[in-house]
């Protein structure tokens, strides 16, 4: 039986991005109730793919609980769980890691407000570093909040190649439960065989891509799907939760299979000559960017800074076959997206929120688990 959202298990989602853990939560039988975001283009793109989701623009960092739901508007029932990425910036080992850097703290911000709220249970996700003991104080803090009223279930290091992602990024996973809401819940989980590959993402995605295409119009692209259905493709093609997605690219993919994202990118002469001699699995000398392999999982994506800290674009990788970066949709396929999923027009904004964003496969699994361990 296909399982809808349920309007009586409420999901409130903080530092929401686009909608990574909202699109996993949905497709695991939660409502996305609420979301919040302090990133105006994130949470614009979060309305377009949550239509009927209360959104809220705010710096969570100077908000209480009370005020954060008063702002959000009434609920039917009370809020089941809070789920959320706090900024990882600082905690990570890929990019300029720095332990005082101030957002750090929205991590512990995140706790105290699950203390205020009071949810059935909470998960928070963030990079690998995170458990470095230079951040042991920060995390003895965060968890104070909570440890009273949760169970607090071991960290939990999730690699998305093992949930059919073809992309090797890792993240931790904190989750606490009330245990009269709940069964106990269990997250072991079995690794998919055999894996998903770049070359499974990139099946039917048009290769040519002309740096032209710069416009959010011209970035829409036919595409083609394999005659056996996988379950990658199940979560790329379909699986849309009940009022979820814009309805225009529901029915563009439906009907034409039109796809938007395929904005191109215009490299000099002397960049596609010298991409021409990296090869797959080998690192351009200039850029660092790495060239994909087919049969090989593609690099954690990187989302770049924000305008606050300059508007850096992150490194791209390499096409397989092309003599160009990945465009907005395939980066999309990387992370598991569906082809459906809405993303800004802008092409470097676009990167941004992928980067930035939960593999949505990976969260519907951990987050089903929590949905059909619920003692009601």
């Amino acid at each position: 039986m296909k399982k809808l959202a349920n309007d009586m298990h409420h999901i409130l989602d903080l530092f929401s991005g686009v909608g990574g853990l909202s699109l996993g939560a949905a497709r695991a039988g939660f409502n996305v109730y609420g979301a919040v975001e302090n990133d105006k283009d994130a949470i614009a793109t979060h309305k377009i793919n949550f239509p009927k989701t209360k959104h809220l623009q705010v710096d969570i960092s100077q908000i209480s609980g009370k005020k954060l739901l008063s702002e959000l508007g009434s609920v039917k029932n009370r809020i089941t769980g809070i789920i959320g990425g706090p900024p990882c910036q600082g905690f990570s080992t890929i990019g300029y890691k720095v332990n005082t850097d101030p957002r750090n703290r929205l991590f512990v911000k995140f706790f105290e407000l699950v203390r205020d709220i009071q949810p059935d249970f909470f998960l928070a996700e963030n990079v690998p570093g995170i458990m470095s003991e230079d951040n042991q104080e920060l995390l003895d803090k965060a968890f104070g909040f909570v440890s009273n009223d949760y169970e607090l279930l071991p960290a939990q290091e999730l690699s998305a190649q093992d949930f059919g992602i073809p992309t090797a990024r890792k993240r931790y996973m904190f989750i606490g439960y009330k245990t009269d809401s709940f069964y106990k819940i269990n997250l072991e989980f079995k690794k998919k065989k055999p894996g998903v590959l770049v070359k499974d993402a990139f099946y039917g995605l048009p290769p040519r891509v002309y740096s032209s295409w710069r416009t959010e119009k011209q970035g829409w692209r036919k595409i083609a799907y394999p005659e056996n259905i996988t379950d990658y493709f199940r979560s790329i093609k379909g699986k849309i939760p009940k009022d979820v997605g814009d309805i225009r690219a529901i029915d563009l993919l439906r009907k034409e299979t039109l796809v938007s994202g395929f904005l191109g990118t215009r490299h000099e002469e002397h960049v596609i000559k010298r991409f021409a001699r990296v090869k797959q699995g080998e690192v351009d000398s200039v850029s660092k960017a790495k060239r994909l392999e087919p049969n090989g999982l593609s690099p954690t994506l990187r989302a770049g800074t924000g305008k606050d800290r300059g508007a850096f674009q992150a490194v791209r990788p390499i096409h397989p076959t092309a003599n160009r970066v990945i465009t907005p949709r395939e980066a999309a396929r990387l992370q598991g997206f569906p082809d459906w999923f809405q993303f800004s027009p802008t092409k470097w904004q676009s990167f941004r929120q992928i980067g930035n964003s939960v593999c949505p496969i990976l969260a519907e699994q951990v987050l089903n688990r929590i949905f059909n361990s619920l003692r009601n």
